[in-house]
C-alpha cells in the first residue's frame, strides 16, 4: 500500500516504494549541496534526502518528531563522521535547533510534508483506513490522539475540521453520525471509523479514492498540527538561511501547496499597490522563487506512484532582513487541541 496525496493511501500501482524519497534528484539539484555546507532535513523519515546530501559532502541536521525515525538517524550518524546531527523535535523549531547544533545559520533547508509510507504501513500507528489498528495518528507518539478528537470534539468543531482540513463535502453528516455513535460507545479502531464513514456517504461508482480518505487526512493534519508546523517552519527557514541559501519544500495536497506558494509569492514579489497610494513603502524581498512547482516525470511516477501528486517549490534566500514572523489569514476558524474537551464533558 502506498501513500497518495498528502500521505493518504492509494493503490500500489507498480509495486511498493517504501523508503523511496520523492523528487530526490530535483531536491538535490535545488539545494546544490557541497562540502563545508550544512543543510537541515526537517523531515528525516527514513533518511533518503539526508543520504544524498551526505554523499555530496554536506553536513545535515536531521529533524523528526517520530522516535523511530530518530533511531534510524542515530544509527546512520554513527558512520557519518560527525556530519549528521539527529534531533528529536519538530521542524517548526528548526531555527532554535540550528542555533543549538551549529550556533548559526545554514546553507539549505528541505521539508517533505505529510505522513510517510512507513508510518502508514504500521497498522499500530493508526494512520491507515485499510488496516485495523488503534485510532492514533500521532507522529510524535505523544499528546491527544485521533481517538481523543473523534470521541471528544464538539460536533460543530469536528465538522469544521473535516471540511477545512479534509476538504470533505459531507463533513456535517459525518460529524453528526460520529456524535450519535460515540454516545453508544467510543471509537477506538481505525476500521471502525472507516466503516462508519462508508456507511454515511457510501462509495461513488467512479470515485477513485476510499470514502474515508478525506476524514482520515483531516484528523491526521489536526492531530499533528501539520499546517501550523509548516507555517512555523517556513518562517524559521527565512530566519536561519544564509544569503544564497535554498529552501526546498515537497508537498502532496492542495492545502500544503497553497500555503507554500503563498509564502514564496509574498516573499519574492512586490505588491502591485494602488494608484491612489503611489508612495507606499515596498517590503524587502527575502526570496527569489520559481513561479511553477517542479513535478515528477513519467519514469518516477511509474516506479513510485506516491510522486504523482508531489510538488516541489524552491526559493533562494536574499540578503534582505526577514519579514515579520506571521502568515495571516491562512486558516479557517478551527478549534485547537489545547481546547479539546475533557472526557465525559
Amino acid at each position: 500500500m502506498m501513500a497518495g496525496p498528502g500521505g493518504i493511501e492509494a493503490p500500489a500501482e507498480g509495486g511498493p516504494s517504501r523508503h523511496v524519497p520523492v523528487l530526490l534528484d530535483a531536491v538535490v539539484a535545488a539545494l546544490q549541496p557541497a562540502q563545508g555546507q550544512w543543510i537541515i532535513d526537517g523531515t528525516f523519515g527514513a533518511g533518503g534526502y539526508s543520504r544524498a546530501l551526505l554523499a555530496r559532502g554536506a553536513g545535515v541536521i536531521g529533524i523528526d518528531r517520530d522516535p523511530g525515525a530518530i533511531e534510524t538517524a542515530t544509527a546512520m550518524a554513527a558512520t557519518a563522521g560527525g556530519l549528521l546531527k539527529p534531533v528529536h523535535g519538530r521542524f517548526g523549531d528548526l531555527e532554535a535547533i540550528a542555533q543549538e547544533q551549529l550556533g548559526g545559520r545554514v546553507d539549505g533547508v528541505v521539508l517533505d510534508i505529510g505522513v510517510s509510507s512507513m508510518q502508514i504501513d504500521e497498522a499500530d500507528r493508526g494512520f491507515s483506513f485499510q488496516k485495523d489498528g488503534p485510532l492514533d495518528m500521532r507522529m510524535s507518539r505523544s499528546g491527544p490522539s485521533a481517538a481523543d478528537v473523534v470521541n471528544r470534539l464538539k460536533v460543530g468543531d469536528l465538522a469544521r475540521v473535516l471540511n477545512f482540513l479534509g476538504e470533505e463535502r459531507q463533513a456535517g453528516r459525518i460529524a453528526r453520525a460520529i456524535e450519535a455513535r460515540r454516545a453508544e460507545r467510543p471509537f477506538e479502531r481505525t476500521l471502525d471509523l472507516a466503516g462508519l464513514v462508508l456507511k454515511v456517504i457510501g462509495r461513488a461508482p467512479k470515485d477513485r479514492i476510499d470514502p474515508a480518505t478525506r476524514t482520515f487526512q483531516a484528523l491526521r493534519i489536526f492531530v499533528n498540527d501539520e499546517l501550523g508546523e509548516l507555517v512555523r517552519a517556513l518562517i524559521a527557514a527565512e530566519n536561519v538561511l544564509k544569503p544564497g541559501g535554498r529552501l526546498a519544500v515537497v508537498t502532496f495536497h492542495s492545502l500544503e501547496d497553497r500555503l507554500v506558494k503563498r509564502f514564496f509569492r509574498e516573499r519574492s514579489e512586490q505588491d502591485s499597490g494602488s494608484r491612489h497610494l503611489p508612495d507606499m513603502a515596498l517590503k524587502p524581498l527575502t526570496f527569489v522563487a520559481r513561479n511553477k512547482p517542479i513535478t515528477a516525470d513519467d519514469a518516477e511516477i511509474e516506479t513510485n506512484p506516491r510522486s504523482r501528486s508531489a510538488k516541489l517549490r524552491v526559493g533562494t534566500r536574499t540578503d534582505a532582513a526577514p519579514r515579520e514572523a506571521r502568515l495571516a489569514g491562512l486558516f479557517a476558524d478551527l478549534p485547537s487541541l489545547v481546547d479539546l474537551p475533557d472526557a465525559g464533558a
